[in-house]
């Protein structure tokens, strides 16, 4: 048995033989008998000690740390690292640091008093320290390699062109594995207390309150058709469908009450009441939703959803989330919307148009509800906002052509045949010449106007019949257009032609604001952008709709209840940092103290902290050719450099080269003018390229590409508009992103970051992934990491991209990305980095899983292939959330209306007892502030609340491209901005039109070939040697 002593613990510990004394600042210094016998693992690998109140004990996680030793040798750990932690290890007897706890022990916020010897000091196992965040641990290395670290599949498969090149990129994704699956970790206090004020905020989240005795029956349900299936398949049925089929059931049958239940649409009915089990038969005649046949539908018990394991959960007694129930109960709280609203996605919009919302064009706003369940710290809530989306209206087809096209005329049809095909295609009618709900989709016009349009009979398939006779004899219904074609919405090669005056646009289509024109793409928008007083007053009046989730009685049945009041929270404001700038003449660093109302500053009269010096650099002046947009260089560059060498950048006179528009548009010859200029001062020379253009080109991709894949020179584009205006505030926010291009600094906290004060090095990482338009199956999603490079400043970042799988949320690179992002940290700070932070952009709660159980091993994997073992926090940043807040009183927020920058909510509204927090960041100047849902998963550094907030919060101030804070924490902000440009980087390569992304379902490539088109793929994103460690995104 090895004993040591962990240098610089305060007070004293004593179990056994082993002892430990001094301050604790996660560096002690191994001793004892076996010291000098054998190399010994990193101080992180360690047993965690201090007894059962210590910092690393996780009641909330089900099994031990992936990397986390079971012997019992304890030393006090912090961050992972032996030493001790305010006092000194817990003693061989000690229970160990990430240790399994059953599902049903309850998480405690207890806090154990100080031991006489010291904080933290433990005997023998006895609880006597103050109870902190859940540490983990890391194993020796041959616990590295067991299950928990999934395997990597390398078998590839053959594949077609562009589709399967992506395909081939999942050779690297983790097998999740059954067994060792590991939960977020739980909050290590009651909430943070430090604050420059508190406020007294509504949010809107609506208490729900249910009877724990009850029983939601979880009920599969089966609809087929009778009729044997064509050719073998069986068709699916649609959601109308099945709900139409479920409806005439209830109706048929009095013993199956419609309104105790609550269906999904597809196989899962969840009921208030016992339902009668089997098969039944449902019947369909002539002029109801669907066409006539006999369905048989079979009704099963699955499940009985008790809710008194809801009640466990959210009272803190059972630590296993009941997601059955809590899905059970979402189709519940939707029963309502769905039977009286449209539904669109996962939110509800109503079925009446409203005539001042009209935006012109067959095009209408509409006001919906988005509204979904949240376990909370008090309980239950219904968490309801409002949403705005365009919609055609639901008009006749022919009138919402004469809207939407200028100029249409119905009787010159053929002028505007192309367009009317445009505009209709893929769209869905309902029919007005028969009784139905029915939906067709248009898949084109019929080549043929009316009057000639025939097909085949079917009782004699060598005679047509014309549509004009067919509708005459079977519907008793004269066509009056008769030279304008049919709409063709043939289904499963069966012919299907209607004439257009019996054609209605279906409601509930969305049209894509970007297709807008400027008016209403203003209207929506400024509709979107509700102050808060209004928000809050309609979603108070959304929550008592009869439409709504509390309306029709259903949740009722289910013994629910809504509290239609929104709840009442504390808010907390955080003191804002002290920033550092440089006067301008002496570059002398200068504190500066940002404004109290929005937490923003100015650079009148002040100087970036380091400017660069730009020695080379050129000009591409792209309004050759344009008359009215053409730049007035002399004007523009004598001003730009006089505007940056006020804020401490010193620029030379640059190269100058003209060029047009059009030139963006071949790929060729655009890669041959960036080379023509870049040669003139040869390779590595130039400094950057300022690329003036007349309008937003699609060639823009183009150029970022070549520059950044190709050629390897930082580029920034700009508006001739806005650099002939020659706007100061405009000129300094182009200064400020060259600046940050080239590596400068443009602003610095003045105080180091909170929690991270001792010796060692630390890391920040975000990480998303950028996926492609819901109907785009083949394109591939994008991943992005971006890394700190510089620390204790840490406001300087490099980045890798990477493509993966269609819509695939995972980064199936992220272990290899990272350790690419460290071993760069490494060579500029020869010293890799012993701490590292992640932040996660872009998942569910329902991904959580995925990012602790295979994205972290992935990462800690390749980590532990080259004996690198620092300790790593991982924190989800969420945007996509509906929470909102309101200040209660004018003092409790800003001037208009919103809350404070800074706000923090830790209490009432957060999960019951995982680690999580709301925090509002930037000044909202126009609708309702958005704060972040930050959730901590993982935590190797023993973070407090208030630790955890004041440093994102500051990070938020050290976004290099604005003098405000933002929104999001920088590294996300950044992996955003990188992963959005790796689209456009797919978006060039298409355009250039190389045979490896052409999409032809027949190629198809060897399993060898295959192999080396991937990497060629991947190599198509891979940036140039030049920008790797540059911040090129910004």
């Amino acid at each position: 048995m090895e004993s040591g002593g962990s240098s610089r613990g305060r007070g004293t510990g004593v179990s056994g033989s082993y002892h430990g004394r001094g301050r604790g600042r996660g560096r002690g210094r191994d001793g004892g008998r076996d010291h000098h016998q054998q190399q010994q693992p990193p101080p992180h690998l360690t047993g965690l000690g201090r007894g059962r109140s210590g910092p690393h004990w996780n009641r909330t996680n089900p099994q031990a740390s992936p990397h986390q030793v079971t012997g019992q040798e304890g030393g006090g750990v912090r961050g992972g690292y032996a030493g001790g932690v305010r006092g000194g290890g817990g003693g061989n007897g000690g229970r160990l640091g990430w240790v399994a706890r059953s599902q049903s022990e309850k998480p405690s916020y207890s806090h154990a008093t100080e031991s006489a010897g010291g904080r933290g000091g433990g005997t023998g196992g006895v609880p006597q320290g103050r109870l902190r965040r859940p540490v983990a641990g890391q194993t020796p290395e041959p616990e590295v390699d067991r299950a928990a670290l999934p395997s990597s599949s390398t078998q590839p498969a053959p594949v077609p062109a562009v589709i399967n090149i992506i395909e081939q990129l999942a050779s690297t994704s983790l097998s999740p594995g059954n067994e060792n699956r590991y939960n977020p970790i739980m909050r290590p206090d009651e909430g943070g207390k430090a604050s420059v004020a508190t406020v007294r905020l509504n949010v809107n989240h609506f208490r729900v309150n249910f009877n724990p005795e009850s029983i939601i029956r979880h009920y599969d349900v089966d609809i087929k058709t009778v009729e044997p299936p064509r050719n073998g398949r069986v068709a699916k049925l649609s959601k109308l469908q099945l709900s139409t089929i479920r409806s005439k059931l209830f109706t048929d049958n009095p013993q199956l009450p419609l309104l105790m239940t609550a269906y999904d649409g597809e196989k899962n009915m969840f009921s208030a009441v016992r339902l009668p089990e089997g098969e039944f038969k449902v019947e369909l005649s002539e002029g109801e939703d669907l066409k006539p046949g006999e369905y048989k539908c079979s009704i099963k018990l699955v499940n009985e959803l008790k809710l008194c394991k809801l009640r466990d959960y959210l009272s803190k007694n059972d630590s296993s989330n009941p997601r059955d129930i809590l899905q059970g109960m979402d189709v519940v709280m939707k029963e309502n919307s769905v039977m009286h609203m449209i539904p669109v996605g996962r939110s509800f919009h109503p079925t009446k148009e409203s005539p001042e919302d009209d935006l012109g064009y067959g095009i209408t706003a509409s006001r919906g509800i988005h509204y979904s369940l949240k376990p909370t710290f008090e309980g239950l809530a219904l968490c309801l906002d409002y949403s705005i989306l365009a919609f055609r209206k639901k008009m006749s087809v022919l009138e919402f052509l004469a809207e939407h096209i200028p100029d249409f005329n119905v009787n010159n049809f053929r002028r505007f045949r192309r367009d009317v095909d445009i505009v209709l295609k893929n769209l869905k009618v309902n029919v007005t010449h028969r009784v139905t709900k029915q939906k067709y989709v248009i898949v084109g016009l019929t080549r043929e106007d009316t009057r000639r349009v025939s097909f085949p009979d079917a009782n004699d398939i060598r005679k047509n019949i014309r549509i004009v006779d067919y509708f005459k004899e079977k519907y008793n219904k004269n066509i009056t257009h008769l030279d304008i074609p049919c709409l063709d919405v043939s289904r499963n090669k069966r012919m299907n032609y209607i004439p257009m005056e019996f054609c209605v646009l279906a409601e509930g289509q969305i049209y894509p604001k970007e297709y807008l024109d400027d008016n209403a793409a203003l209207l929506l928008k400024n509709m979107s952008l509700a102050e808060p007083r209004v928000r809050q007053s309609n979603i108070c009046g959304m929550v008592q709709s009869e439409d709504g989730p509390c309306g029709g009685n259903i949740i009722q049945n289910f013994g629910i209840e809504v509290d239609i009041n929104m709840t009442p929270v504390e808010g907390r404001v955080i003191e804002p940092p002290v920033l550092k700038l440089a006067a301008p003449r002496t570059g002398k660093l200068m504190k500066i103290t940002v404004d109290k109302q929005k937490c923003q500053w100015n650079l009148v009269g002040k100087a970036v902290v380091e400017g660069k010096s730009i020695q080379c650099w050129g000009v591409i002046d792209f309004t050759r050719y344009e008359e009215r947009a053409r730049l007035n260089c002399r004007t523009f560059i004598l001003k730009l450099i006089d505007r940056c060498r006020n804020l401490g950048m010193r620029l030379e006179e640059p190269l100058y080269e003209k060029a047009g528009m059009q030139i963006l548009s071949n790929v060729n010859a655009l890669g041959q003018l960036l080379e023509g200029v870049t040669s003139q001062v040869g390779r590595g020379n130039l400094q950057f390229l300022l690329c003036v253009m007349s309008r937003k080109d699609d060639g823009y991709k183009c150029l970022k590409w070549i520059s950044e894949t190709k050629i390897g020179v930082v580029t920034q584009c700009c508006l001739s508009y806005h650099a002939n205006r020659g706007q100061d505030q405009y000129l300094a926010n182009l200064a400020l992103k060259i600046n940050a291009k080239l590596g400068g600094s443009n602003v610095e906290l003045n105080d180091r970051l909170p929690h991270f004060h001792g010796e060692g090095h630390v890391m920040f990482v975000g990480a998303d992934v950028n996926h492609p338009g819901a109907r785009d199956k083949t394109s591939p999603s994008i991943a992005a990491v971006v890394a700190t490079m510089n620390w204790p400043k840490a406001n300087r970042y490099a980045a890798r991209v990477r493509p993966q799988l269609n819509r695939k949320e995972q980064i199936l690179e992220f272990g290899k990305m990272c350790l690419e992002l460290v071993e760069s940290y490494g060579r500029l700070n020869n010293v890799k980095p012993e701490k590292i932070v992640i932040f996660r952009d872009g998942v569910s709660e329902g991904q959580f899983d995925m990012v602790l159980n295979e994205e972290l091993m992935d990462i800690k994997n390749a980590f532990q292939k080259i004996d690198y073992f620092p300790t790593v926090s991982v924190i989800v940043a969420q945007k996509r959330h509906q929470t909102r807040f309101f200040p209660v009183r004018e003092k409790d927020g800003g001037p208009n209306g919103n809350i404070s920058p800074g706000t923090v909510v830790d209490t009432t509204i957060v999960h019951p007892f995982e680690f999580d927090f709301y925090l509002c960041s930037h000044h909202g100047s126009l609708g309702t502030s958005k704060p972040t849902h930050y959730h901590v998963l993982w935590d190797e550094h023993g973070f407090s609340s208030d630790q955890l907030q004041k440093l994102i919060y500051d990070m938020c101030f050290t976004f290099a491209r604005c003098t405000k804070p933002v929104s999001l924490v920088p590294p996300v902000y950044y992996a955003d901005l990188v992963a959005y440009r790796g689209r456009l980087y797919y978006q060039a390569m298409i355009e250039r039109k190389s045979p490896l992304t052409s999409s032809t379902s027949s190629s198809s490539l060897t399993s060898s070939s295959s192999m080396s088109s991937a990497a060629l793929f991947q190599d198509w994103f891979k940036l140039h040697a030049d920008l790797e460690n540059m911040m090129f995104f910004i």
